[in-house]
């Protein structure tokens, strides 16, 4: 009683181990995970073959197939002495031996491995790469299911399995989030056979090759440039550690503070002007504030790059119940209403000294209010009817005008721009961006004004109000003519 497992190897029968050989060749019946291989034409006459082909018909999906062969070669195993052979190495991208290890035990059946020669060994030699350079190896189908697979862009990947072209188109979809749509790869099919073809392509041709079959790998090679996060966070380390940079060496975590907020203002900017090339180098500039304070909180032995990183999976993860859980939302309301809940509920703070604590004294004024009064506003303390709060900016203004002093006027005008503000949150404006964009607006208006002064040779200095306020007025329309 018990099964063993042989591996076929990656093509021919010339790829069979000695060992794999004698097994089969004395073995009485054999069982296949697929009969499509080629090897399966080249073992002996003798014995009787037995495919699990018409899984693949029957079920919805291949942990269907593969579960239902597991379990019918388990119930096998009970009685006699099983030959269980699958393509390339049993323990190379095997679902079935997979499954077969975890649960053979448990079934009381003896469980034997004859490993084999997997597809990597020929494709590497067709490819002429080393695999210790650094070489990852995947599954397509995982690669496939992923929105943003987890490779390591700055060292080179073999995928395995690239069987038809739905799954090349599946897995090149994948690897679009990571690598640009011209890097160039190779697909290998019926990698040291004598029919063996590699074809390099373009990443965005890879599932029109009509070479594709269920002897195919793909190769990428590694990115030009580093481009992932943790050659980042060499190069930041390389710049602290002895012999680096003098300037960053001397940072601290309270030094870089202000930078970190510059780069802040500046991605804002970037993106207040939809200025996507510069929005993409100023991301990475802030990537590196928070790869740089990572690596001194490293040093001091505080926490690591990988902590932040595991910390923010994980809460957006738990905080996602309706996506990574059984959670049903209706709206983005109910979404933000439940992440309120699960944040109390993290941070163990259902009994609050306030209902304003945990605001950020540090926020720009703008926002700031604008969180103070949504928390205010979610117990009830708000005007029930916009107009109140348009009767109450009247007020303000009423009293600005009658301020006696200074002291008064700041005052007066922070209460007012207070309940502008409440006004904007009753209208889902964000107060920050609208003033950014009036900003924005009275910029390019008075910049086109002052070009329309040079184009007449006007001196600003001598014009009076009506004639600076004409050349505005004709700013502003050939602007709303321009949009």
């Amino acid at each position: 009683m018990g099964i063993t497992v042989v591996g076929l190897g990656p093509g021919s029968s010339q790829y069979l181990t000695r060992e794999a050989w004698d097994i089969l060749s004395s073995a009485a019946e054999v069982y296949l995970r697929t009969e499509r291989h080629p090897a399966v034409s080249d073992l002996p006459q003798n014995v009787s073959l037995h495919g699990f082909d018409h899984y693949y018909q029957a079920e919805q999906d291949f942990e269907s197939v593969y579960q239902k062969i597991a379990e019918n070669l388990l119930q096998l195993g009970k009685d006699r002495e099983v030959v269980y052979a699958v393509p390339g190495n049993p323990y190379v991208g095997e679902s079935t031996v997979t499954l077969l290890l975890a649960q053979a035990e448990a079934a009381d059946v003896p469980l034997r491995i004859v490993s084999g020669l997997s597809f990597v060994e020929p494709v590497l030699a067709a490819i002429k790469v080393d695999a210790l350079d650094g070489l990852q190896i995947v599954d397509a189908l995982p690669t496939a299911e992923s929105l943003y697979p987890s490779l390591h862009a700055d060292r080179p990947v073999l995928i395995g399995q690239i069987y038809n072209r739905l799954i090349a188109g599946e897995v090149k979809q994948s690897l679009s989030a990571i690598y640009p749509d011209e890097h160039p790869v190779f697909l290998v099919h019926k990698a040291g056979e004598s029919n063996q073809v590699l074809e390099r392509v373009p990443l965005y041709e890879i599932d029109r090759s009509e070479e594709i079959g269920h002897l195919t790998s793909l190769f990428v090679p590694a990115l030009p440039s580093p481009a992932t996060v943790p050659a980042l966070a060499e190069t930041v380390a390389v710049l602290r550690s002895p012999g680096g940079c003098p300037w960053d060496i001397e940072q601290t975590p309270q030094s870089m503070r202000e930078g970190f907020l510059e780069e802040a203002y500046e991605v804002l900017d970037a993106l207040d002007r939809n200025d996507i090339e510069n929005l993409s180098e100023e991301l990475g500039d802030m990537l590196y504030h928070i790869v740089m304070q990572a690596q001194m909180a490293s040093e001091d032995g505080d926490f690591t790059l990988s902590d932040v990183i595991a910390g923010i999976d994980i809460k957006l993860r738990r905080r996602h119940p309706h996506v990574w859980g059984d959670w049903q939302v209706n709206d983005t309301a109910e979404v933000l209403r439940n992440w309120e809940m699960l944040k109390k509920q993290e941070k163990n703070t259902a009994v609050q000294a306030s209902v304003l604590d945990g605001i950020l004294k540090a926020l720009p004024a703008l926002p700031q209010s604008q969180k103070i009064q949504d928390r205010v506003a979610k117990v009830g303390f708000d005007w029930p009817e916009i107009e109140g709060i348009y009767e109450k900016v009247q007020e303000e203004v009423s009293e600005l005008r009658a301020a006696q002093n200074a002291e008064e006027r700041a005052s007066e005008l922070g209460d007012l721009l207070f309940v502008i503000v409440n006004l904007a949150r009753r209208y889902g404006i964000e107060a920050e961006s609208a003033l950014r964009e009036a900003n924005g607006r009275f910029e390019k208006r008075f910049r086109l004004t002052e070009s329309l002064a040079r184009q007449r040779q006007l001196d600003f200095a001598e014009m009076s109000l009506d004639e600076m306020n004409e050349l505005w007025e004709e700013a502003k329309e050939r602007l709303a003519k321009a949009v």
